[in-house]
């Protein structure tokens, strides 16, 4: 029997596809006209580029101005961003149908987060936090006992969460459930690894944040731009308006771009200094070997339009270069598991909080696997090995308390006593 091109499915007489209200979900239908398309053939492309452009110049400048305000505020918009996402993922595998004979159950998937982010950041910052308030003898007495039974109160949480679980446990429900405290557990891991290593890398020196955040930016911008005018060759199945133009000509600039910002980064003391508390102070240190410029002389040969034979170059621009390689050619790959993710699920974007780009995970693919390699390679190949004074006392004063601390000090104070005594 012929079937007209035109006619719905069965119990659609509309011939319209049906699909859940405010779902990602794409039809198959739909992907497969729209999967093999590259963006320098897609009609409608000036227009999502205008979108794209206009909400990519307001997160840069919001981006900017949370730089400008410092390190604590950093770290309020990654907390704010692993919301966003962790709402994205929750609602990935979430079911209306069965929510509705489980109420309380989405509350429970928060419970869980908000016990995690309390585990992961009262780890990382408890001691930057007394640090804050050493000179309250209130707050640094409440802050030292929040500091010393931190992880039997983060414990209490899960554990609550976990028989809130079991005893919600309704015949009939038990797989979907299981699968969902399953899920809840993966993105917790996934959510708070990344993010984790991202809040060091703040604390390290707004530097070490920023320029990797940067590059992931201009790669992605890169190659949208390359491929929207040059892209022809298809570069990868799972993501099918990547091209092979674009994914080159984002490298190089990202490469170039890497050398150039860790120059401009790297003169300005707000973000090399690292951050030793929670204040919002301005901040003035010894930035180190790595930020103090070398100076090179050009060849001869060199072009007649540099105004000078002599070149200032910072040390820590060399390995700019590194990360500027990994950003451009490693952390795309984050970028193709998140497509893959997304066929898997039939879904189009993650979500739809920011225009043109789709939902907040969308965004951060990259950044996730950058992060967890900037903060890597910082601790490898960056950060001295041989202690120095300064480690010592970094050391020190991050991880004893304030009396802790009183007993070094008396201690080395007799210790030198002696030496002196014995030597005269």
């Amino acid at each position: 029997m012929h079937n007209d091109s035109n006619s719905g499915a069965p119990g659609t007489p509309s011939g319209r596809i049906r699909r859940r209200r405010g779902s990602n979900e794409v039809p198959p239908e739909v992907a497969k006209a729209n999967g093999n398309h590259l963006l320098v053939n897609d009609r409608s492309k000036y227009k999502s580029m205008l979108i794209r452009a206009y909400s990519s110049v307001w997160m840069i400048g919001g981006f900017a101005f949370i730089i400008y305000m410092g390190h604590l505020y950093i770290w309020a918009m990654v907390v704010v961003i692993q919301i966003f996402m962790a709402k994205e993922l929750f609602n990935l595998l979430r079911r209306a149908h069965e929510d509705r004979h489980l109420p309380g159950f989405r509350l429970l998937n928060w419970h869980f987060f908000f016990t995690a982010m309390l585990f992961v950041y009262g780890r990382m910052l408890s001691q930057r936090l007394v640090n804050t308030v050493t000179l309250d003898k209130f707050l640094y007495k409440l802050v030292s006992r929040f500091v010393k039974y931190h992880m039997v109160t983060c414990y209490f949480f899960y554990i609550s969460g976990f028989m809130w679980f079991i005893l919600t446990l309704k015949k009939k429900m038990y797989k979907y459930q299981f699968s969902q405290y399953a899920w809840t557990h993966m993105i917790l891991i996934v959510v708070f690894t990344q993010s984790a290593f991202t809040v060091a890398n703040i604390f390290e020196g707004i530097f070490w944040f920023l320029l990797p955040a940067s590059l992931i930016v201009i790669n992605d911008i890169a190659a949208y731009f390359f491929g929207f005018f040059f892209g022809r060759t298809p570069l990868i199945k799972l993501s099918p308006k990547k091209t092979w133009e674009g994914f080159i000509g984002a490298s190089i600039t990202t490469i170039i771009s890497a050398f150039l910002l860790a120059n401009v980064f790297g003169r300005f003391q707000w973000l090399t200094c690292p951050r030793k508390d929670l204040s919002t102070g301005w901040l003035d240190c010894d930035p180190g070997l790595l930020f103090k410029p070398e100076y090179f002389t050009l060849p001869e040969w060199f072009p007649a339009w540099f105004l000078s034979r002599e070149i200032a170059v910072l040390p820590v621009q060399w390995h700019a270069l590194l990360l500027g390689l990994f950003a451009s050619i490693i952390a795309p790959f984050g970028g193709f598991f998140a497509s893959g993710f997304k066929r898997a699920f039939k879904i189009k974007d993650f979500g739809d909080s920011i225009p043109g780009h789709g939902g907040m995970t969308d965004r951060m693919d990259c950044q996730m696997v950058m992060a967890v390699f900037a903060y890597i390679y910082h601790q490898s190949f960056v950060v001295p090995q041989n202690l120095s004074i300064e480690m010592i006392l970094d050391q020190i004063i991050l991880n004893l308390t304030f009396e802790e601390q009183l007993a070094v000090y008396t201690k080395l104070g007799q210790i030198i006593q002696e030496r002196t005594f014995g030597e005269s």
